[in-house]
């Protein structure tokens, strides 16, 4: 039995990878710090107690053989301080890369974003038509960007690959879904910002293609050096995810829409963004107002290609659940 050492395993996302793993057969060596999911703990993982920035508790982990290395611990948040993700989202990248290449990890994948494409508007590209926002700013994509291009230029190509999802939802959901269904229930009024006026994709990943493209990733000859953006093939526009969610979440309550220009809303965005420290203190924050005013339209054809080379078929969601 092959084994797949996954960090942040105690998160939502890494709780789901390491249920699916275990389920395809593997033994799963789960990292986590003081929370672990109950979805963890059923799973069958092994679950390991460590803190990555501790670079011998790190080293330690490569003691045993270890087959393949999910790379998911991260600090995901829109507000921070630059060193807090420096050190998170890419120092530890290059120790656990380093370590892989050494020990003879077969393939090192890392979870990165779609967000090191930038916020702006896109009209369905492929990953050989996208390329990094190198001018990013804010922290969280800012170390993604840098962690993938160190790895590009550290790791012979076959021994890794990078999956980008985009707005990642369900089974268990702990951060995009309950903050939205927050929004919906206190707001009087569902607010789209800039032109668009809530008719731009809103690119949601159900967590289950998540872990189907983590897998690709890590088996697939083709997928080594590459990067692939994780984005369900059905089209949901920002107003339609509103409403899905309160037909969902809120049964019976009316949604009332209305549009607020850009100019007006930026300086509450600005505020919010000065006074947010490790999570937003109110919404929306500069990077989420870009985040939602943009066509996120990206194309997934790689995406549905390696699954079909892996066996796999795309997840359909029937709820945000």
């Amino acid at each position: 039995m092959e084994t797949i050492l996954i960090t942040g395993a105690g998160g939502y996302v890494g709780s789901n990878a390491a249920a699916y793993f275990v389920r395809q057969g593997f033994h799963v060596l789960g990292t986590a710090r003081a929370r672990v999911a109950e979805r963890l703990k059923e799973s069958g993982a092994e679950i390991l107690s460590v803190d990555l920035d501790d670079a011998g508790a790190t080293e330690a982990l490569f003691a045993r053989k270890i087959d393949y290395v999910v790379h998911i611990a991260a600090r995901v948040s829109e507000v921070g301080k630059d060193a807090w993700f420096r050190s998170a989202n890419y120092e530890v990248v290059q120790r656990l890369a380093t370590l892989s290449l050494r020990r003879g990890v077969q393939r090192f994948v890392y979870l990165s974003t779609a967000d090191v494409y930038g916020l702006h508007d896109f009209h369905g590209e492929t990953e050989d038509g996208l390329a990094f926002d190198l001018r990013a700013r804010n922290p969280y994509p800012k170390y993604k960007i840098r962690s993938e291009q160190w790895l590009l230029d550290n790791l012979p190509p076959e021994r890794f690959s990078c999956v980008r999802p985009c707005v990642v939802f369900g089974n268990g959901d702990t951060s995009i879904t309950p903050r939205t269904v927050a929004y919906l229930k206190n707001s009087p009024c569902v607010f789209h910002f800039g032109r668009w006026r809530g008719r731009n994709r809103w690119p949601l990943a159900h967590v289950e293609n998540v872990c189907r493209a983590l897998h690709a990733a890590m088996l697939l000859p083709e997928a080594g050096g590459k990067g692939v953006t994780v984005l369900d093939s059905r089209r949901t526009t920002l107003s339609e995810y509103y409403r899905e969610l309160a037909a969902e979440f809120l049964p019976g309550r009316r949604l009332r829409e209305c549009c607020v220009p850009m100019a007006v809303i930026r300086p509450v965005a600005a505020l919010s963004t000065f006074l947010s420290r490790t999570r937003p203190l109110f919404d929306p924050t500069l990077y989420a107002l870009d985040t939602v005013a943009h066509n996120l339209d990206f194309s997934n054809r790689r995406m549905r290609d390696w699954f079909a080379a892996l066996g796999l078929r795309e997840h359909v969601a029937t709820t945000f659940r």
